[in-house]
């Protein structure tokens, strides 16, 4: 194993008789930001705790740079943690709470001072040692907070939804530099987040949890543009979703009628047969939305029902003949929608931008 991994091996958890993790196993790089994204109650943020040592697991291993930790007590096992509420020692100044850890490890006064000036100058908050939590912003308290966990230098960064007490402006900002920093540092990190907007911004690599167990592994490209099944396809992003029989297949293509009449064009699977039910899903953005006949793609026609202005885009319901409603973002480059309610539009889908999935194997 390659020095800084982590890696869990069939981890699982029990509280009383709900099993909150079901043996799950992971690997994590070195200098990898991880994160571990799902709905709550999906597990995520018990994995957190078991790899910060707060919870042992029940069954299976943590590893970290090869060392077995399972039973290893959180300040042995040179982790850093961000919790959501920052977790600042009110009564004490930024300096004293940067240098707790340190204090905790018996560092020597000397080097101390030292650390948390460096620690203070990667936040970009020099010369604010000497202030208490109260006389901070939100977004200075997170970064303090980042201090804290990097100060102590730990093999592992782990990040409990640091940013979900920001408002929406600081949060972006936030993200773009904790990414930034990490990077710099080549420091292995691993982030829990329910929101999807900061793992497909922020992360190197993503795992998708929901019931204890894990949906799909895979880089934000990889979990949005192929999710590897209906749960996923759901949580990370928005769908259209559509159910159809398949009518004619090829080595490279499948025709699929909805139940509403509708035939699309999809990329086949060597496991599909003639007859099965598929589910299909689109983006709202893939389709592309015209005000007279094209000849690319899956093309339909339909009447737009509602419009909703979204700022950045766009978003139109359109009713399709048979009985489909369907949203189409379309990106905003004027300044009033191009379609309004009432309006009759064409509609293009590229067969590879449909993602397929035969009913038997719902989830």
């Amino acid at each position: 194993m390659v020095e800084g991994e982590v890696e869990l091996i069939s981890i699982v958890k029990h509280f009383g008789k709900v099993r909150a993790v079901k043996g799950i196993s992971l690997r994590i790089n070195k200098g990898e930001f991880f994160f571990l994204v799902g709905p709550s109650g999906c597990g995520k943020t018990t994995t957190l705790r078991m790899l910060a040592g707060f919870d042992i697991p029940d069954a299976g291993e943590i590893r970290i740079r090869e060392r077995l930790v399972n039973r290893v007590p959180p300040e042995k096992r040179n982790t850093g943690m961000v919790f959501q509420n920052w977790a600042l020692f009110p009564h004490k100044t930024v300096f004293e709470n940067v240098a707790f850890g340190l204090k905790m490890r018996k560092v020597p006064k000397a080097a101390i001072g030292e650390k948390v000036e460096k620690a203070l100058d990667l936040i970009c908050l020099p010369g604010f040692g000497d202030r208490y939590p109260d006389q901070l912003s939100g977004g200075q308290k997170q970064r303090i907070a980042l201090a804290r966990a990097l100060v102590i230098e730990p093999s592992v960064l782990l990040l409990d939804e640091p940013l979900s007490n920001l408002d929406a402006k600081i949060r972006e900002q936030m993200r773009l530099e904790i990414s930034s920093l990490l990077k710099r540092l080549n420091m292995t990190a691993i982030y829990v987040t329910h929101d999807q907007a900061e793992a497909l911004t922020m992360a190197d690599r993503i795992a998708v949890m929901d019931d204890g167990i894990i949906r799909q592994v895979g880089t934000p490209v990889e979990i949005y543009e192929r999710p590897a099944d209906e749960f996923v396809a759901h949580f990370i992003g928005d769908t259209n979703t559509m159910t159809g029989k398949i009518m004619e297949l090829s080595e490279s293509w499948a025709r699929i009628v909805t139940e509403e009449g509708v035939t699309l064009t999809v990329p086949s699977n060597t496991d599909w047969k003639i007859g099965e039910q598929q589910k299909v899903f689109v983006r709202p953005e893939k389709i592309a939305l015209h005000s007279h006949p094209v000849d690319t793609g899956n093309r339909l026609q339909g009447s737009i029902k509602f419009v909703t202005y979204m700022g950045s885009s766009i978003r139109y319901h359109i009713h399709v003949d048979g009985g489909l409603t369907l949203r189409v973002d379309e990106q905003n480059l004027a300044q009033v929608p191009t379609f309004k309610v009432g309006d009759s539009a064409f509609l293009s889908i590229v067969p590879d931008c449909c993602c397929c999935f035969p009913l038997s194997k719902m989830a």
